[in-house]
């Protein structure tokens, strides 16, 4: 084991001293896998658990193969329990995550909003009901395969921190979590990368250590947002016009849900120089088109912050800041304007800011918090 591996082994068993079960995340992927059996290794009392968050036949044919919660992913995940000598259960949060995940990601992009449903699904799934279910189930602690990493500061307050593997690191997807939630969670493979992750399942016999990780939003793993919209709705998109920023109409769109910020293709226009959409206005239904350089801006508003280090922003921070999942993480400056929104200006101009996103904060390695872009 390495000295950065031991050193963050002991920091999980040492908060881990008086818990009596660990609710084990399992997904059917080599991620959770590996997670709970490097629990167990340690001697970690683990129960394992999927949830059910919706039913694939309520899917488009063509992404039943394809999608997470399949029964290939559940006897997976049942392998790996058996192997480890874990008992396993299945719970079934469909109709909480249709009223709380898929019905966000409707309401948010009919809104004109791009949001990041993963962000949800482990902030009022995972973090919440899982964790519910965890105490019920009398487990002090729940454990889930992401690669990010929890610690405690010398005042006895948790923080997140980025996984070591950098090309993995989930951190932007788990700032929404709180102290209670932080201080009951483990991530053990914060210090490993995932050649490591798949070198130990692969050790171990695991039938999923070649799995391919999941890319996709798990109930429209076809990509085609705006067939699920209108499978769920029930109501074809309604088209409008796409404007400039001027607000002349240059030609037909097929209704907002089809776009996001920064899209060039798909808009089956014509024009002398590249288009861009550079905002959507469901009042009026319009889509303003522009050129690239009118992506471009430095300063943006979130709502619905969350803040791990520290209780709110009594100053200006200098912060790195991460626009999107895939964005690489930028110097800028945060202020905290009320208890639920903060201001962000950025050293330099930045390239599509989209609402619905998220935009996460660290300093250094450490998650300061975020908040959805609006």
């Amino acid at each position: 084991m390495s000295e950065s591996l031991h050193t963050y082994v002991t920091e999980i068993d040492r908060r881990q001293a008086k818990m009596q079960n660990t609710l084990i995340a399992l997904s059917g992927g080599v991620d959770s896998s590996v997670a709970a059996f490097l629990l167990k290794q340690h001697g970690h009392n683990c129960i394992g658990a999927m949830m059910k968050l919706y039913d694939n036949d309520n899917l488009a044919p063509s992404c039943n193969s394809k999608t997470c919660c399949s029964l290939d992913d559940v006897e997976d995940a049942r392998q790996v329990a058996a192997s480890l000598d874990m008992p396993f259960y299945v719970f079934n949060f469909t109709d909480g995550f249709a009223e709380t995940i898929m019905e966000r990601f409707v309401q948010a992009y009919l809104s004109g909003q791009t949001p990041n449903p993963c962000i949800d699904c482990n902030r009022f799934m995972k973090f919440e009901r899982f964790l519910h279910r965890a105490t019920e189930l009398e487990c002090s602690h729940i454990a889930t395969g992401h690669y990010a990493r929890i610690q405690s500061d010398d005042n006895g307050r948790f923080l997140l921190k980025t996984g070591l593997d950098a090309s993995k690191d989930q951190s932007y997807v788990l700032y929404a979590m709180t102290q209670q939630q932080l201080s009951r969670t483990l991530l053990p493979l914060g210090q490993l990368t995932k050649t490591e992750v798949r070198q130990i399942a692969e050790e171990q016999g695991f039938i999923n250590a070649k799995k391919r990780d999941s890319q996709d939003i798990c109930f429209a793993p076809d990509g085609d947002y705006a067939g699920f919209i209108q499978r769920r709705t029930g109501n074809p998109p309604l088209g409008g016009k796409f404007i400039t920023p001027h607000g002349q109409p240059i030609g037909n769109h097929r209704g907002i849900i089809h776009y996001t910020i920064g899209q060039r293709k798909g808009l089956g226009i014509y024009a002398p120089h590249p288009l861009f959409v550079l905002s959507m206005n469901p009042q009026e239904n319009t889509v303003t088109l522009g050129t690239n350089d009118e992506l471009f801006t430095t300063t943006l508003k979130a709502r619905d912050i969350n803040l791990i280090p520290m209780d709110k922003l009594d100053s200006p921070l200098q912060v790195q800041a991460k626009i999107r999942y895939s964005h690489a993480a930028q110097p800028a400056t945060v202020w905290q304007l009320d208890e639920d929104t903060i201001r962000i200006e950025f050293d330099n101009p930045q390239r599509a800011i989209t609402p619905g996103q998220a935009v996460v904060i660290y300093d250094g390695e450490v998650v300061i918090g975020g908040g959805t872009i609006c």
